[in-house]
């Protein structure tokens, strides 16, 4: 059972934002910086609005929320409501996998990185995974 009423439910996730989330984005350019990693552009106009896109090696980075985007790390779904949430983040894998679709047929590299990627146990792997296809 949910502590907030329907009304109070609404509102908080209403609030909720896609960009510019300590928990995603704001870690990724850290780890950039950290990383020396540079040619990263934000807010780029392109489908499916990357996080980051790297114009010259034609790549573009989500950086998805593990549970909004399904990710089987946190396999939990909210008990109240739970078949919208469900079909919600169906939506979600299949939107990203058409955008995925759409930048590869126009020959560019796709990087999705899960929320939990960015825990500092996981950093060395993400620099990698990310190194490989833009340096």
């Amino acid at each position: 059972m949910d502590v907030f009423d329907k009304n109070k439910r609404t509102e908080i996730m209403k609030s909720v934002k896609s960009n510019n989330n300590r928990s995603t984005e704001l870690k990724l350019i850290k780890i950039f910086k950290e990383n020396n990693i540079k040619g990263w552009r934000r807010n780029y106009k392109a489908i499916g609005k990357p996080d980051f896109v790297f114009l010259k090696k034609k790549t573009a980075i989500f950086v998805d929320g593990c549970f909004w985007h399904g990710h089987n790390c946190r396999n939990t779904t909210p008990k109240d409501n739970s078949d919208y949430w469900d079909a919600k983040r169906e939506r979600n894998r299949i939107r990203d996998e058409i955008i995925n679709k759409r930048f590869t047929n126009r020959k560019w590299n796709v990087i999705r990185i899960w929320e939990c990627e960015l825990k500092e146990i996981n950093r060395e792997l993400l620099i990698k995974k990310i190194g490989a296809l833009i340096k």
